[in-house]
């Protein structure tokens, strides 16, 4: 979430304040200096660096020597020309297919499942998330001067941090329950309640509104010489701690906890469905275990492809701010591998609905009941019973194809 410089979802994730080398000074008061720092350096990283210094030094400024490294220009320059019709793709793609499962799983009149509550509120959140990317796409055609005033900056930003922690507790929660129902399913019979999971799914969205309240309080626009004074949407940080926190807060709380405990739950239903398959005549939870399971290990495994990449980068950026690397090559590798594995880590949003349908068999038979519910024709005398028998001969007979 990018602050000023690189990216929304960087802004929210990232400090727009690394700790700058202290190798090969330079102290930069004149407007030549600034003006040099400015055409050598990409914006994100001549504003970062000025706005660190400033923090910390008042009013002298210390920056990595800005003749060595030339931002890669090239490489910002096609992330400006890709990353905004990409963030508009993956906004409407993402709003419609997360619409469409809501609709799903909420619109038929009957209770959802405990796998399903979880589902809809994964789904709920995804599309929380991407009502902020068309302020974001706004911002890098705008070169990162926010155009949108105080307020919608720490929205924005906070609810983009927000929806990075959500997600991933849900992911944790869903395979926790898939874990109880498949590896101790008479054990946890009696636990798997629908009330339990609409309280986990409330503590899980309370818990993610408490991790991003960094991003709401301390996110704000300043204006940036480098931009000419324009205003940019930048973090600033309370102290020198704060790198500190920040790494413990989203690659500790926010990932590594979270990974443990997913690998932990899916590897146990992994090894209790092969040990399950080795026995003749014993289905994985019957049909419908087996088939809500395929879905879920397939949701689990997109999430984690699509947001251990921006978790990396984010542990390496921690690594520069405290300076444990340096140099112009990890700071242009950093800023802009952040950038694109935002961009994939967005596509997440949009993934799941796609998995929904092609991996859900469920999920489809229960489209077509959506379908057969909303359907004028459904309502003619004598036309349901018919239409639900040939529905569910297809369905049977697809079905059986699948494995």
């Amino acid at each position: 979430m990018p602050g000023v410089g690189k990216h929304l979802l960087k802004g929210t994730r990232r400090r727009v304040f690394p700790v700058v080398p202290a190798a090969q000074p330079c102290h930069c008061h004149t407007k030549a200096a600034l003006d040099n720092t400015q055409t050598s350096r990409s914006p994100w990283m001549a504003s970062r660096s000025l706005l660190e210094s400033l923090l910390l030094n008042g009013s002298r400024l210390s920056a990595p020597n800005a003749t060595s490294c030339d931002g890669a220009r090239e490489a910002w320059a096609l992330l400006y020309g890709v990353l905004p019709p990409f963030v508009v793709i993956v906004c409407v793609c993402s709003l419609l297919g997360n619409l469409f499962v809501l609709s799903v799983f909420l619109l038929p009149r009957r209770r959802l499942s405990v796998a399903e509550i979880y589902l809809a509120n994964l789904a709920a959140s995804d599309l929380v998330f991407v009502l902020g990317l068309p302020f974001w796409a706004e911002n890098i055609v705008h070169q990162f001067r926010w155009p949108f005033g105080g307020p919608l900056c720490r929205l924005v930003n906070g609810v983009i941090k927000a929806n990075l922690f959500i997600s991933m507790f849900l992911v944790v929660a869903i395979s926790w329950d898939r874990y109880r129902a498949l590896v101790h399913p008479m054990a946890s019979r009696w636990r798997r309640q629908r009330r339990l999971a609409k309280v986990t799914c409330l503590l899980i969205w309370v818990l993610g509104g408490l991790l991003s309240a960094p991003t709401f309080l301390f996110r704000s626009v300043q204006a940036v010489p480098e931009l000419n004074n324009s205003h940019a949407c930048v973090l600033l940080p309370p102290g020198g701690a704060w790198h500190w926190a920040r790494m413990v807060e989203l690659n500790v709380l926010g990932f590594l906890l979270p990974l443990a405990a997913i690998v932990f739950f899916n590897g146990h239903i992994l090894a209790s469905l092969r040990g399950r398959a080795e026995v003749p005549g014993m289905r994985c939870g019957g049909p419908a275990g087996g088939k809500s399971t395929a879905l879920i290990l397939t949701l689990v495994a997109a999430f984690l492809v699509c947001w251990t990449p921006y978790h990396f980068f984010a542990f390496l950026e921690f690594l520069y701010q405290v300076r444990a690397v340096r140099g112009c090559f990890w700071e242009d590798f950093i800023d802009l591998g952040l950038q694109y594995a935002n961009f994939f880590a967005f596509t997440n949003s949009c993934l799941n609905p796609v998995i929904y349908v092609f991996v859900g068999r469920l999920f489809r038979t229960k489209v077509w009941e959506l379908y057969q519910q909303c359907s004028p024709r459904s309502l003619s005398p004598g036309s349901l019973p018919h239409r639900t028998d040939v529905l569910q001969h297809f369905w049977q007979k697809k079905n059986s194809r699948e494995p």
